[in-house]
């Protein structure tokens, strides 16, 4: 599988916010997947660019512990909109950010924000941060299109990542929790969603059933038992992200290196580049 660079955001390096949002959009080709590693701070930002990726994306489990809160919107959305502004003006690629569900802005606030911020794109779910449950379809649909058509009036434009919390957060059998995957996706389009994130679909013949079923770009997360990059490809995924899951293994990487130090041996494992 070959993964999208940051040559491929089409022609010169896109400088503007409208036309970091048209770079962001055109990389979801269903069949060619925008791979994104999750970022959690400037740091981590710049490491995914300088490792050649063309987009970056902030993970709301991720950047929330490192400003000292747990996930599900407990971080007051101005440390969040501040962590993601950092972001932005540490790189110069499209950046979309995690913005659960919108930390209880209002549309016209959120997209304003959120442009403010430097963001080319965001991820806004479907169920409640803070209780679980999923949200009335209708009422997700009426969010999504008001904050595309906040967007759209924006003249900077955001592309939607609308996240599908049914094999999360719903009920049902596994064919239930599929067919409901695909309507909520399908209807998620149609009020102006770019990208639809059934997060935690992992099953190769279920993800193949929402790409065809929802017909539109899809966005898988990639963990362990998840498809290999190449079979989500296959399988005709335009989107794979990783969630907090990096922020996860370098945390645990770190937590061993300190019980090294702390038991009197060096923290470097041989071959490993030392400061």
């Amino acid at each position: 599988m070959t993964i999208s660079t940051d040559e491929d955001s089409g022609g010169s390096a896109p400088t503007t916010a409208p036309e970091k949002a048209r770079a962001l959009r055109a990389l979801h080709v269903p069949g060619r997947p925008l791979v994104v590693p999750n970022v959690w701070d400037a740091a981590s930002a710049r490491a995914v660019e300088a490792a050649g990726f063309p987009v970056i994306a902030t993970g709301s489990a991720a950047i929330a512990p490192v400003l000292g809160y747990d996930d599900g919107e407990e971080t007051p959305v101005e440390e969040m909109l501040a962590a993601i502004a950092r972001i932005s003006r540490a790189v110069g690629l499209p950046v979309t950010a995690d913005m659960e569900r919108g930390y209880r802005l209002e549309p016209s606030e959120l997209v304003e924000r959120l442009v403010a911020a430097g963001a080319s794109g965001c991820n806004l779910e479907d169920s409640d941060p803070r209780t679980g449950a999923m949200i009335d379809v209708d009422e997700q649909i009426a969010f999504l299109a008001a904050v595309r058509s906040a967007a759209s009036g924006s003249g900077a434009d955001l592309v939607i990542n609308a996240r599908v919390d049914t094999y999360m957060r719903g009920t049902g059998s596994a064919a239930e929790r599929l067919t409901e995957s695909v309507r909520r996706g399908r209807r998620y389009l149609e009020a102006g969603a770019d990208c639809v994130y059934p997060i935690f679909a992992a099953e190769a013949e279920a993800i193949r059933a929402l790409v065809e079923g929802i017909d539109g770009p899809i966005n898988i997360l990639f963990r362990p038992g998840t498809p290999s990059l190449g079979e989500l490809a296959t399988l005709g995924v335009a989107r794979v992200s990783f969630g907090h899951g990096l922020h996860e293994a370098v945390q645990a990487y770190a937590a061993r290196m300190l019980t090294a130090i702390r038991d009197g041996e060096s923290p470097y494992p041989p071959g490993l580049p030392t400061p």
